[in-house]
Parts: structure tokens; C-alpha cells; sequence
């Protein structure tokens, strides 16, 4: 598969005329979500306190941004599909920097909720749009090498976030975190409005509950679509839980301090990074078939290693190596897929990326719960969601039609 650029539109005199520059802005949109889910995780207790309710009860703050943020990508697609990108997403914009400064300003365990609500409905106009955007631009490896680099923005927000927001709150305290993210909502929306003109320049798609209907129950019905996006789906889903098991399996059982747990969140950065920069290579070279398949090899291969480490030697560096060849896999199957879903799909690109989009979240969340059900000992349960998320996706994705690639 060769190259392709930038696929033609009628930009406005305000487009970007460096592509570089169109990704940056579109990877703080997609940053945007997962920056306002990590950033408050060290701020937990002292947020606890300070509203006088349990630990426990203020994470409830998380949970309810993540629900509405993968529900609100299911209208939020189809929405920019009918009236176009803009204006969805600079209204998302606004609707989180609100959301923002009213959970800066909540007294309570109810406001800060009601607030986080208010920033899920925004950023999941951001971050859905974020990938729709760059289906329109791009095409093919383009496409690819794009939708690399804003998943690198991605994982790149909750695993630096959580430093940032431990600064954030020795210095100043957990409130300055919502400023943080009301000045980054706002710089991005203007540089988004400065970058970017109109781009969904395709058929426009009528607005209304059945032919809503009918795009999603197309999609998923799709082979082209519902296996890479199930896919992708699955191995979010795995990263999601290693997440949620680092701080069970680094600060408890082998004695981390909370600053050291966002230096090993900030490192795995690094493995995204290098694997999403092999991905735009892999792809025009062997396509994208069989780079997924190498991605969803190595994710196997980490997962199994992850699983056999619990059971034989749970120390440090067995399970940072186990860990760090699942996250590689994850960084070169994700991007990869995502471009492998969308691109037959230009004129309801909004609709496709919100699906996505909304069964990562959905994936997340299930990889989440049984990383912390299927047993009490944390490493074990990880190695377990990772072997049986990577094993599902690896059968599914041998089920995908060999289109050219």
C-alpha cells in the first residue's frame, strides 16, 4: 500500500496549511477526554475531605464523566455528520470549560457530580470529532500516520496526567485542576477555530432517530467496520484495565510510592509512543492487515507473559517486561484498526468514529470491572482480562474479508 496525502477539500482561508499543525490541534481534542478522567486521581482523598464524603463515593466523580462521555459520542457523531464539524465541536468546547469551573466551584459531593457531567457532554464531542475530522483530511496510510499520532495524544493525557495533577495539588490544590483544564479547553478551542475550517464536505446525512438507527445498525453489521472497531475495542479495553490494577499491584503489593506510580504511568507513554511511530512505517510497507496482525501478536504474546509472571515470579521487572510488549501491541493495533474502521466510511464518518469511540469507552469500563472482580490478587486478575481480551480479538480479527488494503 502506498502513501496517500492529504486528501482535497475546500479549505477556508483560515485552514491549516501544515498537516503537522492539523494533527497537534486534533490530538488536543482527542487528549481531552482522558485528560479530565486521570488528572483528578491523586487528588482523590484530599477531594474526599474536602466535600466530606468517602473516598470511595468521590470516584464516583470518574465514573459518571466516562458514562456520559462514551453515551454522548452516540449523538454527538451523528450530529456533526447532518450540520458539520465545527460548530459541534467548539460548543463542546464551551460545554466543558463550564463544566470545568462549576466542578471548581462545587461545595459538594452533588455539584462536583453535576459538574463532571457537564464536562463529559462536552468532551465527548472533542474527542469523537477528533477522529471524524481526520477522516476527513486523510486517506489511506495517511490516515494511519494520523490517527498514530492522536492516539498518542491520548494515552500520552492519562499517563502524564496524573503527575500533573499531583503538582497541581501540592501547590495549589485539587480546585486549580479544574482551572487547568478550563485554560486548556479554552487555548485548544481557540487554536482549533484557527486551524481548521469546515471539513465534512460529503453528503450531509438527515438528522432524526431512524436513519440514525439504520447508520449504526449498518456499521455494525459491516464486516469492514465491526471487526477492526471490536478489535480495537477489545485491547482499549485491556489497556483500561492495566490502569485501574497498576496502583493495587505497584503501591500495595510491591510498595510504590504514589509519586513513583505516575513516573510508571508517564513511562508508558514512551512504549505508545515508539509503537505508534512503527505503526506509520509498518502500514505502508505491509499494509494494514498485516500490521494489525503483528500488533495483536505482540499484545497477545505481553498478555500471556503477564498471566504466566502472577503465577511464577510477581516482581518489578517480570511484569514491567509482560507489560510493556502488551502496551507496544496495543499501540500499533489502535490506530491502526481505527483507520482500518473509518475508511470506507467517509460520508458517516461522524457516526463511525462515535461507535468506536463509544466501545472503547464501553470496553474500558467492562476491562475495569473485571480487573477488579475476577480475583483478588491484582497481577493475576490483570494477566487474566489481558490473555482473554487479546485471544477474543486475535479470533476475531482472522474473521476479517481481505479487501485491498
Amino acid at each position: 500500500m502506498t502513501d496517500q496525502t492529504v486528501s482535497t477539500i475546500a479549505a477556508p482561508p483560515r485552514a491549516a496549511s501544515s498537516s503537522a499543525m492539523q494533527i497537534a490541534v486534533l490530538a488536543s481534542l482527542a487528549a481531552t477526554g482522558t485528560l479530565a478522567t486521570n488528572i483528578l486521581l491523586p487528588s482523590l482523598p484530599e477531594m474526599a475531605a474536602s466535600l466530606k464524603v468517602s473516598t470511595a463515593a468521590v470516584t464516583s466523580a470518574i465514573t459518571v464523566f466516562l458514562a456520559v462521555f462514551a453515551i454522548g459520542q452516540l449523538v454527538v457523531g451523528p450530529i456533526s455528520d447532518r450540520y458539520g464539524r465545527r460548530w459541534p465541536v467548539l460548543a463542546g468546547f464551551v460545554v466543558f470549560l463550564a463544566g470545568s469551573i462549576w466542578c471548581g466551584l462545587a461545595d459538594d459531593l452533588p455539584g462536583l457530580l453535576i459538574g463532571r457531567v457537564i464536562q463529559g457532554a462536552g468532551a465527548c464531542a472533542t474527542s469523537v470529532l477528533s477522529r471524524a475530522i481526520a477522516r476527513d483530511l486523510f486517506t489511506g496510510a495517511a490516515l494511519a500516520r494520523a490517527m498514530a499520532l492522536i492516539m498518542i495524544a491520548m494515552a500520552a493525557a492519562p499517563g502524564f496526567s496524573p503527575l500533573l495533577g499531583g503538582a497541581l495539588d501540592r501547590g495549589f490544590g485539587w480546585r486549580s485542576e479544574f482551572v487547568f483544564l478550563a485554560v486548556f479547553a479554552a487555548i485548544a478551542a481557540v487554536a482549533y477555530d484557527l486551524v481548521f475550517g469546515e471539513t465534512h464536505h460529503a453528503t450531509r446525512t438527515p438528522l432524526d432517530p431512524l436513519a440514525i438507527a439504520k447508520n449504526y445498525f449498518g456499521l455494525v453489521t459491516d464486516r469492514r467496520f465491526l471487526v477492526p472497531a471490536a478489535t480495537v475495542s477489545l485491547i482499549m479495553g485491556g489497556l483500561f484495565s492495566m490502569f485501574s490494577a497498576a496502583p493495587r499491584i505497584l503501591i500495595e503489593a510491591l510498595h510504590f510510592t504514589p509519586i513513583a506510580l505516575g513516573w510508571f504511568f508517564a513511562g508508558t507513554v514512551m512504549f505508545v509512543f515508539g509503537a505508534g511511530m512503527l505503526a506509520t512505517r509498518l502500514a505502508p510497507r505491509f499494509g494494514l492487515d498485516r500490521a494489525v496482525q503483528f500488533g495483536l501478536l505482540l499484545a497477545l504474546t505481553g498478555s500471556v507473559a503477564m498471566l504466566l509472571v502472577s503465577v511464577f515470579d510477581p516482581a518489578f521487572l517480570p511484569f514491567l517486561g509482560a507489560l510493556s510488549v502488551f502496551v507496544f501491541g496495543m499501540g500499533i493495533v489502535n490506530p491502526l484498526g481505527t483507520a482500518q474502521a473509518l475508511s470506507p466510511f467517509g460520508e458517516k464518518a461522524g457516526a463511525a468514529s462515535a461507535l468506536i469511540g463509544f466501545w472503547q469507552m464501553m470496553g474500558a469500563a467492562i476491562g475495569v470491572y473485571l480487573a477488579a472482580t475476577v480475583s483478588h490478587e491484582a497481577m493475576f486478575a490483570l494477566g487474566i482480562v489481558l490473555t482473554v481480551a487479546s485471544l477474543i480479538a486475535v479470533g476475531l480479527y482472522t474473521r476479517r474479508a481481505k479487501p485491498a488494503t
